[in-house]
């Protein structure tokens, strides 16, 4: 892909300062389509898609958590590794509020808010990731350890889809 046949996200500013090599990948973004629709879109295991979620904890503070595309965060499981009482999803407009992104879009890559960044433990042990990029129907696709720049916590807390 030439070099300005991909958008020019926060994210993709992000990746390169830190110069993480990426590859990006475009697709058409269908709403609601979830890690599924991208991963056939892109002829790729939904389990190397991973998830962005923005959640918040019962002081209403701002948390990242990265999830395999097949799996579901256990968020009480989440609450209780980390010591908090509770996290739930954060509301679409809070988290547009903290990343700088839509929902569909939501990269951990650059956002307007430093967020702690949390990582379902198994997404470190694959090669190669598909991630969002920072915009509706953009995917990077990067090494697994590369996501070191964002000091992410190893957490435990997938559950089945």
């Amino acid at each position: 892909m030439a070099k300005n046949d991909y958008p020019v996200t926060q994210a993709v500013r992000f990746l390169r300062s830190k110069q993480v090599i990426f590859t990006p990948h475009l697709y058409d973004y269908e709403e609601r389509g979830g890690t599924a629709h991208s991963a056939a879109c892109l002829g790729v295991d939904e389990h190397i898609v991973i998830k962005t979620i923005v959640c918040e904890n019962e002081k209403k503070q701002g948390l990242i958590v990265l999830m395999h595309g097949d799996k579901h965060i256990s968020t009480r499981q989440l609450a209780r590794e980390l010591g908090m009482k509770h996290i739930e999803p954060a509301d679409p407009k809070q988290a547009n509020k903290w990343t700088g992104y839509l929902v569909g879009g939501t990269s951990p890559f650059g956002s307007k808010m430093v967020l702690p960044v949390y990582v379902e433990a198994s997404i470190l042990d694959l090669e190669t990731i598909y991630i969002n990029g920072g915009k509706r129907g953009f995917l990077v696709a990067m090494q697994a350890q590369d996501l070191a720049v964002l000091n992410p916590q190893a957490v435990n807390v997938a559950v089945d889809a």
